[in-house]
């Protein structure tokens, strides 16, 4: 940019994109990417590498590594996030049960893993053995009566307190960024929004550390979630290492997108499931290409999980079950009923959520983040613990609601009566009537089902890592197992009713409960989504047949949640947070025009324009200092208004602050021009200055009658930034992608104002 011959650039849209100074393409914090520069960009790129290709072979080989650079980032994508993942479940197992007791042969052996090393662990007995003692035993020797249940009660309450404060006080102090799910701050930075620091590694590290916390802290949240934000810091991480990712922010969302299909994955042993999340749920722009990425992200994940093999199951997740009986017609009626009481469940809870956290960001709740985690923690440890079923950890509790009573079962849910002159296989047990035990648990389970849908509301929002997943899945699994007994007791005792005279005979194993438990889990999630979600339930329990179940559940509480609105929980925390996210399932159906819309409107001071070679470099300056937009329309002149292109207005600054450092003679009142040629000027005149490098000279333009239901399309395909105005070639205002948003929720009677980023 030195003189006039050096300045003059060939004119087409990527004109300045050949680095002639730094940060030139780069953006600020809580701005929007523009997707149609960057896939450009990406372009000129491939084309450079496959032209110097054929120069000689070095060039060849780099053009090679170019091209594989994608997969090994994968590659490492997955490796980290499967051991992360399987790091986070083995250091989750141990400190669960810390809280009870610990093991006199090696403390960080966790309950289960004490007793496996143990020689004198009978099978009858296999959670008591000698090596493990629970805090009563080891402080005062006592391990029955009512001084050691109060003392282990105590300890529980003082190490779910000390593990939530440490939770909250690492997220405060170091990375305020990982608290939350992330779900809803990824689905923004995917859709174009940029968030520096979200995915850094201060926020991996501690989002690690936290999530292990606050998991074994007993609070009613999953890791689930948060393992995709995890994933994503890898995934940003490693594309910061390629500069095909990390000077590319469209290339590099590719990148998260895979990245987000591994963390579901490993969270649930589903990678299929993991790449239809993010086809689904998360991902804005999602080419071929990606999807085969991502496939290949899940699969490095999942099987770096299993080499790690946390559970000692040899299975992905905690909760595998399998059924050997088939399921029949008649039993759809209580599947869809579950599915209905998913939905309401699900509405019922998105507007108490959405509430409560409105709530913490408009009053002085939200001022002390760590009091209301240490007072939500201790009322969930002083009301779980008498409870076996809210006592022990969320994963587990689903684990056993979706176990089918086999012989060797000794849980409370499988106290049946059994018939003494029954010789069958061990495996076909017919239906039987119930227990003392079942009637207990059945309470149990209907009072843990009440406490766990109220704490959820409250504990989802606050300032530590919390996935919401695993809280749901437990709400439908508890509803499903319940209604599976009652349908169970139902068959055995009026096996002669016109409903089961069919498919239920006396002696036969007709029902499961423990199948209404997974349909109820999969009808229960709170994320309006449905394909993804019953190939994650499907992957989980490795049972195909049950698909039929599963999905009729997941559509009938998804048609009965969007009869009351149509926003998911992610979506409706975009809102409330004021992030500029214009969903793709959001329906225009309005009949305004973009003239209704565009800026400047009657009475406002007309648009703040750059012409083409009459501006001084001054008057430039001081249009940027007092003006806050993000870029300047390039016209002709003042008078005729004719459109030339677009200047954005951080590459307008680094331009001048460029040339006043790098170039001689350009001072405050040098013309700076846009053209190919400089202006005619009088002889004794400064150096002009030539910008046309950082002119978008086919920036994207609409007529003042093009409808809104367009416009809206066109900013939600393309992923624009801004669009301007015209008429017959004048320029009339511009509309911006915070403009549209605002108009959407004017025409849907939402505060306009709630969208607070550019």
């Amino acid at each position: 940019m030195v003189n006039a011959g050096a300045m003059s650039g060939s004119g087409n849209l990527m004109d300045f994109l050949d680095e002639p100074f730094p940060d030139v393409g780069t953006y600020e914090d809580f701005h929007t990417i523009d997707w149609l520069r960057e896939k450009s960009r990406d372009t000129d790129r491939h084309r450079k590498i496959t032209s110097k290709s054929k120069e000689s072979i070095w060039e060849f080989i780099k053009s090679l590594l170019d091209a594989w650079s994608g997969w090994v980032v994968m590659l490492l994508i997955g490796l980290l996030a499967g051991t992360l993942a399987g790091v986070i479940d083995l250091a989750v197992d141990w400190m669960t049960d810390l809280k009870e007791g610990v093991c006199l042969s090696a403390f960080w052996y966790s309950h289960e893993q004490c007793c496996w090393t143990s020689n004198e662990t009978t099978f009858e007995d296999r959670d008591k053995c000698p090596l493990w003692q629970k805090w009563s035993e080891l402080l005062v020797n006592q391990s029955e009566g009512a001084s050691a249940y109060i003392l282990n009660y105590l300890m529980y309450i003082l190490w779910a307190l000390l593990f939530a404060f440490l939770a909250v006080s690492l997220v405060r102090v170091f990375a305020p960024y990982a608290c939350g799910s992330g779900i809803p701050e990824i689905k923004t930075i995917l859709s174009g929004f940029i968030i520096r620091g979200y995915l850094g590694k201060w926020t991996l590290l501690i989002k690690t550390v936290t999530l292990v916390l606050v998991v074994s802290s007993g609070l009613s949240l999953g890791k689930e979630g948060p393992l995709v934000h995890v994933a994503c810091c890898c995934g940003n991480f490693f594309s910061s290492l390629f500069s095909k990712y990390s000077k590319n922010e469209g290339k590099r969302r590719e990148v998260l997108s895979a990245a987000a299909a591994a963390g579901v994955s490993v969270a649930f042993g589903a990678p299929i499931g993991g790449v239809l999340f993010s086809l689904e749920e998360v991902s804005y722009y999602f080419p071929l290409k990606t999807l085969w990425r991502s496939f290949f992200a899940a699969l490095v994940a999942a099987f770096t999980l299993r080499s790690i093999n946390p559970f000692g199951n040899s299975r992905l997740v905690l909760f595998y079950v399998e059924y050997h009986t088939p399921w029949y017609m008649a039993e759809l009626f209580p599947f869809i009923l579950l599915g209905v009481f998913g939905g309401l469940w699900g509405t019922l809870f998105i507007r108490c959520n959405i509430a409560w956290c409105r709530r913490r960001k408009t009053t002085k709740l939200g001022k002390y983040p760590v009091l209301e985690v240490i007072v939500v923690t201790a009322i969930t440890a002083i009301i779980a613990y008498p409870n076996p079923y809210t006592r022990r950890s969320t994963s587990e509790l689903i684990s056993e609601l979706f176990n089918d009573c086999g012989a060797l079962e000794s849980s409370q849910l499988c106290d049946y009566i059994n018939d003494p002159n029954m010789t069958r296989p061990v495996d076909d047990i017919p239906d039987r009537p119930a227990g003392v035990g079942v009637y207990t648990a059945m309470w149990q389970l209907a009072l843990a089902l009440i406490f766990k849908i109220v704490i959820t509301i409250f504990t989802f929002g606050m300032k530590i890592p919390s996935g919401l997943f695993i809280p749901s899945m437990a709400v439908g699994a508890m509803a499903g197992r319940m209604v599976g007994i009652g349908v169970e007791q139902l068959a055995y005792h009026h096996h002669d009713w016109i409903v089961f005279r069919n498919w239920c005979r006396p002696g036969a194993d007709c029902v499961t409960p423990g199948l209404y438990a997974m349909v109820g889990a999969a009808a229960c999630l709170v994320t309006r989504m449905t394909v993804s979600l019953v190939v994650i339930m499907f992957e989980l329990t490795g049972g195909l047949e049950y698909i039929v179940p599963l999905m009729a559940a997941a559509v009938t509480s998804k048609w009965v949640a969007d009869a009351f609105g149509k926003e998911g929980i992610y979506e409706a925390h975009i809102h409330l947070n004021g992030y500029p996210f214009l969903d793709v399932k959001d329906e225009f159906t309005h009949r305004t025009l973009a003239t209704d819309v565009m800026r400047p409107r009657r009475g406002e001071p007309p648009l703040s324009v750059l012409t083409q070679d009459s501006m001084t470099v001054e008057d430039v300056e001081t249009l940027i200092k007092e003006t806050d937009y993000n870029g300047f329309p390039v016209v002709v002149s003042r008078d005729s208004e004719r459109l030339i292109g677009f200047a954005q207005r951080r590459e307008l600054i680094l331009a001048i602050k460029n040339a006043r450092q790098r170039q001689e003679g350009i001072v405050s009142n040098s013309i700076m021009y846009f053209t190919e040629e400089p202006p005619e000027l009088p002889a004794n005149s400064p150096h002009p200055l030539k910008l046309r490098r950082v002119l978008n000279l086919s920036p994207f333009t609409v007529t003042d009658h093009t409808p809104m239901e367009t416009v809206v399309d066109i900013f939600r395909k393309l992923g624009l930034r801004q669009c301007l105005v015209t008429r017959s070639g004048r320029l009339l205002g511009i509309i911006t992608k915070k403009d549209v948003l605002r108009h959407m929720a004017q025409m849907a009677n939402q505060d306009p104002e709630s969208i607070m980023f550019n």
